[in-house]
């Protein structure tokens, strides 16, 4: 039960986390959004928390930015093409793919990855009495 109330926890605050992101920058979000936040913050700490914590910063960082450019190359095929919600579109950014990812926008989610595990990582830790994450960059 302890397991399910951490991920729910995490789940919710990820998802609140990027929506409201979004809404600040961008002005609107989807309910999708919500959905992928909330993924990839769970990610982000139980990937830590499976190699406990031993993988530098920066292997963690760019194992998250994988899984979240992935996940948002996905949601955007899903929501964007086969449903017409057109809720994002990157086609005027360079290094684009189908207007569903592009590297500057990889890149912005790779800073929101490495808050999204040194957060997860210490409220897992604090909150449910997690192994403790010991970050180290190199």
């Amino acid at each position: 039960m302890k397991k399910i109330s951490e991920y729910l926890f995490l789940w919710t605050l990820g998802g609140c986390l990027y929506y409201s992101f979004e809404i600040l920058f961008r002005g609107f979000s989807h309910w999708s959004m919500f959905v992928l936040g909330g993924i990839s913050l769970l990610f982000c700490t139980r990937q830590g928390q499976m190699v406990k914590w031993e993988d530098p910063m920066w292997v963690q960082i760019l194992r998250c930015t994988l899984f979240v450019v992935s996940l948002e190359f996905i949601t955007g095929i899903i929501v964007n093409k086969w449903l017409g919600l057109y809720i994002w579109d990157y086609t005027d950014q360079p290094l684009q793919l189908f207007g569903q990812i592009c590297l500057p926008f990889a890149i912005i989610f790779s800073g929101l990855c490495a808050c999204g595990i040194c957060l997860g990582g210490y409220l897992a830790h604090w909150l449910y009495g997690e192994i403790r994450p010991t970050l180290h960059f190199l």
